[in-house]
């Protein structure tokens, strides 16, 4: 089918985000949509083809389409067909009504998400960026993962310097060791579980706080993410599964499926959960919506070089390493942002 690019629905630093529009006649429903950008910028989309490619069919991750050139007056092009996901993300629904949702909605989303990284994980990859901005909603209620520029190999080595995922969701390993294994994806989900019930980051930031601030909070010390008071003893329980800072000791996907706090007494499926408008939002507390939601920071899986490349001997020399003293724009978005 010939197609022109549609109405613009988000856009990030890989590019631009378009609904599939036909280019001749008329599409009732747009049912897919294009991740474009020029070819000379496209090495995280053209990544992103081959991992989906590698994973193949899972109802709980995005479908890719195809993909293809395109040249336009301003330039050639790289298109990424994808599905299209007509609710928008779980960020979008936790930013409109500030969390609140019963347990048993966040177990159901949770349920989903921890199928599709279980999926993921047996075909020896690693999502790397588990948030609730890459978790996409469906009318008919399904629930997938996406985004998958950042997804690596199980063990796969990597440069000194190349930062993968969000800082707030960040595994100590990956601060402290540079490691980005499936435990890390883990981690992640137990802040994703978090911030669905609260409405808030499993770190409980102050306004003012800085990188600095934050890698010390996930890569020094004792300290662990916020387990919400409210929360069912299995609930709590499933969570200090997911937020061992030994990764070694922090369950996979597969024991986790089979936790108490994952066996469902209703799997009745529902477009989205119902919500609640008594959480509100505070400025520090929001999520960043892009890899690095900080001044001055490279984000997804472009590699910081620096000249002094000397062996980091423990985890404060590797946050000194990594971290500035500015505080945080939070209002910032240099990634995916949506625009309805």
């Amino acid at each position: 089918m010939e197609w022109v690019p549609g109405e613009m629905i988000g856009y990030g630093s890989f590019g631009t985000v378009n609904l599939v529009l036909p280019k001749t006649g008329f599409s009732k429903s747009p049912l897919t949509v294009v991740k474009r950008c020029e070819t000379h910028n496209s090495a995280s989309l053209r990544h992103e083809k081959q991992v989906l490619d590698q994973l193949g069919s899972c109802p709980q991750i995005i479908r890719c389409l195809g993909d293809d050139y395109s040249v336009e007056n301003c330039g050639k092009f790289y298109n990424l067909f994808l599905e299209y996901a007509d609710k928008g993300s779980l960020a979008d629904h936790v930013k409109r009504n500030g969390g609140g949702w019963t347990e048993s909605d966040v177990k159901r989303f949770a349920k989903s998400i921890l199928r599709g990284l279980n999926f993921v994980h047996s075909k020896g990859l690693v999502h790397c960026d588990v948030k609730l901005q890459n978790v996409l909603l469906f009318g008919n209620g399904d629930v997938k993962l996406a985004d998958f520029g950042l997804a690596k190999r199980n063990g796969e080595k990597q440069g000194k310097f190349e930062i993968r995922g969000t800082p707030l969701n960040m595994a100590p390993e990956s601060i402290n060791g540079n490691v980005y294994d499936f435990p890390v994806d883990i981690w992640a989900l137990g802040c994703v579980v978090v911030e669905m019930f609260t409405g808030k980051t499993a770190w409980n930031l102050k306004p003012g706080s800085n990188m600095a601030d934050l890698f010390i909070k996930i890569g020094v010390g004792d300290e662990l993410p916020g387990i919400p008071t409210e929360l069912s003893e299995e609930g709590k329980d499933f969570l200090g599964k997911c937020f061992s800072r030994d990764p070694s000791k922090r369950w996979t996907t597969e024991m986790l499926l089979n936790h108490p706090f994952m066996v469902a007494d209703d799997e009745t499926t529902v477009p989205f959960p119902s919500t609640s408008s008594q959480c509100c939002f505070e400025e520090f507390s929001v999520s960043p919506r892009c890899p690095f939601d900080f001044p001055d920071w490279i984000s997804t899986d472009e590699l910081i070089s620096r000249e002094n490349s000397s062996r980091i001997s423990s985890a404060l020399n590797r946050i000194g390493e990594l971290a500035c003293h500015e505080a945080p724009n939070w209002s910032s978005c240099g990634s995916w942002i949506s625009l309805r």
